[in-house]
Formats: C-alpha cells, sequence, structure tokens
C-alpha cells in the first residue's frame, strides 16, 4: 500500500511525523512549502525526525486563491507519477484543502485526519478547508467523538473516531522535551512562574484595533509573558506600529521548535493562545489554557467538558460584567486560570495510538476502496 502524505504548515509536520515512523507503509511525502522558512517548518524537520519530502513544491506565501492555485498545478503531476493508493491530508490548512480537491478531481482516494472540526464560524478560512476537505474525502479519522457525531450528522460516510494524533507526538517527544531547560537566555524565569503566549490567527493579527487591545490588555499582567511571534504576527506588529509587546512583561523571540515549545507549555503557569492544537497539548499536559478567540472546533477542550481551556473572546469586557454572567473577557479568564491547580485531563483514545488505528483502517479499506475506483 502506498500512500502519499502532503503537508504544508507547522501543525501538519506534528500530524505526519507518527505515519513516517510506521514500517508496514510506502510513504510518499510532499512538502507543499505553505510555511516555508527555517523557524516555521525547517527545523520541524530536523527535530521530530521526519525525513527529507520525496517532493518539495516550493508554493510559499500569497493570497489563499494563489497558494490553492499554485498547490493543485504542482501537485497534479505529482500523483500521476506516484499513483498512489491513497492521499491523506491533515487538518485544516490550504494545503489540505488544495491537495484534497485536485486529488479527487483525478481519482484518487482521500482521507482525512482530523475530520469533523467544526468553530461554526464561517468566516475562519479554516473552517471552510474543513467543510470542503470533509464533504469529498473517502475515509473521515474523528479525533474526538464529538467530530465523530458532527460527520455522522453531515450525512458522510466511512466515518472512524481514531482519537487525537497530536497527542501521539506530544507523547513520542514528552521525555526528550522535558530534559531541555527553560528558555537559556532568560535566566529570571522561574518553573510554574510565566504564562506563553501564542498568536497567528488572522482574526486576531490581520486587524489592528484587536491586535492592539490583546497585547495591550496582556500587558497589564504581573507575570512574564514568554511570546514566541508568528511571522505573521511580526509582520502585522510592523506594518500597525504596535511595539506594547516588545515591553515588560512580555518576552518575545522568534518561533520555538516543538520540543523547546512543548517545554515551556509544560512548565507555564497557564497558556494563552488562539491555536486549536495548543488547546489540545494544553488539555494533556493539565495547564490551564485561556483560548483567545470567540469559539473553538475542539470543545472537548473546556473546562465545563473536563479541559482545561476557557474561551475569553478578543475584547476587554469589564471583570463586574464577567462575574456576573454577561460576558467573558481576556483578563477575567486569565486571572481564574491563574489560579488552578494543574489537572491533566485525557479525551477517549487520546492515548498516543492514534497512527497505528489510521494504519489499520487505511489497510482495511483499501481493497474495497480501490475497487470502487477502478470501477468507476
Amino acid at each position: 500500500m502506498k500512500v502519499l502524505s502532503v503537508v504544508g504548515a507547522r501543525p501538519n509536520l506534528m500530524k505526519a511525523a507518527p505515519f513516517l515512523r510506521r514500517e508496514r507503509i510506502k510513504h510518499v511525502l510532499v512538502h507543499t512549502g505553505q510555511h516555508h522558512s527555517a523557524e516555521m517548518s525547517g527545523q520541524f524537520f530536523d527535530e521530530l525526525c521526519i525525513r527529507v519530502p520525496d517532493y518539495s513544491l516550493s508554493i510559499g506565501g500569497g493570497s489563499p486563491g494563489e497558494q490553492l492555485g499554485r498547490t493543485m498545478i504542482e501537485l497534479e503531476p505529482v500523483l500521476s507519477i506516484e499513483n498512489p493508493d491513497w492521499v491523506l491530508v491533515y487538518g485544516d490548512v490550504n494545503a489540505a484543502c488544495a491537495s484534497a480537491i485536485v486529488a479527487k478531481r483525478n481519482g484518487f482516494l482521500v482521507a482525512h485526519v482530523e475530520a469533523g472540526l467544526r468553530s461554526y464560524d464561517n468566516s475562519m478560512p479554516e473552517e471552510i478547508n474543513r467543510i470542503l476537505v470533509d464533504s469529498i474525502c473517502d475515509l473521515h479519522f474523528a479525533p474526538t467523538k464529538n467530530a465523530f457525531h458532527v460527520l455522522k450528522s453531515e450525512l458522510l460516510e466511512s466515518v472512524h473516531f481514531v482519537g487525537n494524533i497530536m497527542i501521539d507526538t506530544l507523547e513520542y517527544e514528552r521525555q526528550a522535551a522535558s530534559q531541555l531547560p527553560l528558555m537559556p537566555r532568560v535566566p529570571l524565569l522561574e518553573e510554574n512562574g510565566y504564562v506563553v503566549l501564542t498568536l497567528h490567527r488572522p482574526s486576531n493579527v490581520d486587524d489592528k484595533d484587536t491586535l492592539e487591545n490583546i497585547l495591550t490588555t496582556l500587558s497589564e499582567l504581573d507575570i512574564p509573558i514568554v511570546f514566541p511571534v508568528h511571522p505573521r504576527t511580526k509582520a502585522n506588529m510592523q506594518r500597525f506600529g504596535i511595539t506594547v509587546a516588545l515591553e515588560s512583561p512580555f518576552i518575545a523571540c522568534e518561533p520555538l521548535s516543538y520540543r523547546q515549545m512543548l517545554r515551556m507549555n509544560m512548565s507555564a503557569k497557564a497558556i494563552l493562545t488562539d491555536s486549536g492544537g495548543i488547546q489540545e497539548e494544553a488539555c494533556v499536559l493539565g495547564v490551564p489554557c485561556v483560548t483567545l478567540r470567540r469559539n473553538t472546533e475542539r470543545p472537548i477542550t473546556l473546562r465545563e467538558n473536563g479541559g482545561t481551556n476557557r474561551l475569553a473572546g478578543d475584547s476587554r469586557i469589564p471583570f463586574h460584567e464577567w462575574i456576573t454572567g454577561r460576558g467573558n473577557g481576556i483578563l477575567p479568564c486569565i486571572y481564574e486560570a491563574l489560579k488552578e491547580e494543574k489537572k491533566p485531563f485525557r479525551p477517549p483514545l487520546w492515548d498516543g495510538n492514534t497512527a497505528e488505528r489510521i494504519e489499520n483502517l487505511l489497510r482495511l479499506n483499501n481493497h474495497v476502496w480501490k475497487s470502487k475506483r477502478l470501477s468507476v
């Protein structure tokens, strides 16, 4: 069985790494280059021991239309050359959407890892990608029971609850990460004495007022804020002239490697983020998490479902309004999170064995689906 995996952005590498360690699969690795800089993908290949891609498409940046179109144009001849049994796409990035479309148009079978996640916010580019990919792929691998039921409610077939592939990588790398020091160039940083901040969603960083409001609000905290700055966020901070994140309590730095980021998250007092993957990691690590968004496609991570996550939104709602139940707010949610003890929560099948389950399902379905494909 030959599987062609398409990765484009940094989170895809964490999801693909467990499959690339599986020796029973003939794996063709295609890197579209959606994240093409050394800090956003290069160091991840090295650290996660991901081999050099068989094909590098060098798509780079550009508008969504440019990324989608160029990915389809560049991937089409690769599919023809390799003729894989399955095309595996991961998550909700543009690379996944473009790859699923061009693979299906050329008659190839497509499986979606991390299927069924929904924020029900169509202003998010990622939500559009999720819906499109799930609507056309042949196998759906859901990370949670909720995602499984979402797919079933959309009347999609071949839906399987397999668990969270991100946790495979977390468990594989946890020991190595735990042995790393905290940030060497910040000697005063103490275990459990700081928070970690990540911001990259267009809804948070592409609008000057929203980005400035979030960072100005966070500047009032009296705890160090380790802030690995995403290239998109850095460019917008420079474009808008926002300098507050260059001052205390922020400790701004370049994007961290996977292990170093895991190390920082493990020992943080709380995590402040707009990343879905980090919400999931915080849940398993037991670190209180505050999501700087109005919604999440990972409801299993929310405190009301047993997780560690709070939805704070992106606004500065006064404390008295929050305490009386009239809304969430960034600072109130953070203050509550900082009072919590660490309490790991592991949803069903988030056990580090998701890649094995997916491989078994691909093998089980391969002959059935292959005969269907040949009969078309």
